[in-house]
């Protein structure tokens, strides 16, 4: 897949798909908007309750999540199992161009970044004593998880309008049957039509604030 490097309001960087004309991470800030929806509203939300968690990304990209979670677990000591889903890896020429090292001002965290990358594919990976990966080469369609096999999703496909293939009643029925009891799925998206699909998979849906830049997200809670 074709991508160009770009910069977003808060000096991060992210990353532009010319063919869909779309952005993996807000223009208003990448990093502000993976922090605010998936690791206040998603990870330290489902942390109150658990002293480990089950994380499923659904598009591992930049790898910022990935690294921002890392930060979590050694600041806190959970444990978190990260398991990623990425069709298209990024390749290290592009990976290199990312420039990390201008906005993650955590020297301890940026010793991660390049390994998060480098890790193999297929197979766990132990990059802390806290922090499992594997990284796993599909798409969400193919992807067959068991039941009850994880307590937190990262829904960071990107928007409905560009990929709604990823946006049916039936993915949501297949996240919602994953996730074990109690847990939650978090995402930027606040579109009606998608809450409708979450409702529909037996999701209790929350709006909830959005991050810089958007008005709302969403969490969908499964009881």
């Amino acid at each position: 897949m074709n991508v160009e490097v770009k910069q977003t309001k808060d000096g991060s960087t992210t990353l532009f798909v010319p063919a869909l004309n779309e952005h993996y991470h807000s223009v208003h800030g990448a990093l502000q908007e993976s922090l605010h929806v998936f690791i206040k509203m998603g990870l330290q939300a489902a942390l109150e309750t658990r002293t480990g968690v089950r994380v499923l990304e659904v598009g591992f990209g930049t790898g910022l999540n990935a690294l921002l979670t890392l930060q979590h677990t050694l600041a806190s000591g959970a444990t978190v199992h990260y398991t990623t889903l990425e069709k298209y890896p990024l390749t290290p020429q592009v990976v290199a161009q990312l420039q990390f090292d201008k906005f993650i001002l955590n020297p301890e965290l940026l010793d991660f970044f390049g390994p998060l990358h480098a890790a193999a594919w297929e197979q766990p990976v132990p990059v802390t004593p806290q922090f499992t990966l594997l990284k796993l080469e599909t798409d969400l369609e193919a992807f067959a998880p068991s039941p009850n096999s994880y307590d937190l999703i990262y829904f960071d496909a990107f928007a409905p309008e560009k990929q709604p293939h990823l946006w049916t009643d039936a993915i949501f029925q297949k996240m919602h049957d994953c996730l074990s009891p109690g847990g939650t799925l978090v995402t930027y998206c606040a579109k009606g039509s998608f809450k409708r699909s979450l409702k529909a998979a037996g999701f209790a849906v929350e709006a909830l604030p959005g991050p810089p830049g958007k008005r709302e997200m969403t969490r969908g809670v499964k009881a």
